[in-house]
């Protein structure tokens, strides 16, 4: 059974989940943000219909959590962790033993709080209330990101979700479309990683 993501906890408790870029953008639209060379600076965690479905993206998630909100107490993070972890919360897809969460927590407790957690490259950025549709936004991703000679893996993941935030099915013409590029360079692309992350969306559908 799928649940709805329960954001509300996060926002009633006023837990900072998305942060923007502190870098200067090489273009700012009224919609959001291009960077050329892209940013690691962007954190945007739940901005898709994309769930938690590994222990290690739960990991992630939880760190970004940790490194974002950095005058929270141990406690309340463990009971976040709690929240994050549970299923009908609609952030993960899948059930963590209480053991397996606690030495997940542990770990990220004993992370360096002053390195930022590793992130996906951005190339485009929109703002949380941007008036655009998705199939406006993909758009946009194609136009900006195929004026660049090499496309990332990380413009793929991005139209990954764009589409799957459509409800279609991921494919690989549908990506080299809104990319604008051939099939053959996503196919060089995109990597072991993502062609599971891609099966993973697809699935649920």
């Amino acid at each position: 059974m799928s649940y709805d993501r329960n954001v509300n906890y996060l926002n009633q408790r006023y837990i900072i989940y998305r942060t923007l870029p502190i870098e200067p953008a090489t273009v700012e639209y009224e919609w959001g943000r291009y960077y050329e060379n892209g940013t690691y600076e962007c954190y945007e965690l739940f901005r898709s219909r994309a769930k938690i479905n590994t222990y290690k993206s739960l990991k992630w998630h939880l760190l970004v959590l940790w490194y974002l909100n950095p005058s929270m107490e141990l406690n309340d993070f463990e009971h976040l962790a709690q929240v994050i972890a549970e299923p009908k919360n609609g952030f993960t897809t899948f059930t963590i033993s209480k053991d397996s969460l606690i030495k997940i927590i542990y770990s990220v407790n004993m992370c360096d709080l002053e390195k930022p957690p590793n992130n996906r490259l951005r190339k485009v950025i929109f703002y949380v209330d941007c008036y655009l549709t998705v199939e406006e936004k993909l758009k946009i991703v194609g136009a900006l990101v195929g004026r660049t000679k090499r496309i990332h893996v990380d413009d793929i993941y991005d139209s990954m979700l764009y589409i799957n935030d459509r409800k279609e099915k991921i494919t690989i013409n549908k990506l080299a479309k809104h990319l604008k590029c051939s099939d053959r360079t996503i196919y060089r692309t995109i990597g072991e990683e993502l062609k599971k992350e891609k099966e993973i969306l697809n699935n649920d559908l």
